[in-house]
């Protein structure tokens, strides 16, 4: 399998659990339980720049 595909497979990984934090955010939002929403607004401050950083990678490899 190409380096390629691997970062394009880690990128819809990191994307994915950007979309699944964001909607266990707003459900606890929703339920206010203020803690688990800093706790998955914190994940997904951290989650969103490891996949930029991956789409860097991955745009500059060579096909």
């Amino acid at each position: 399998m190409s380096l390629k595909f691997i970062g394009v497979a880690l990128l819809c990984a990191f994307f994915m659990m950007n979309i699944v934090f964001t909607q266990f955010m707003v459900h606890q939002y929703y339920y206010e339980n203020y803690v688990n929403v800093l706790i998955f607004g914190g994940l997904n401050i951290v989650v969103f720049p490891l996949a930029l950083f991956t789409y860097k990678k991955t745009k500059s490899e060579k096909a």
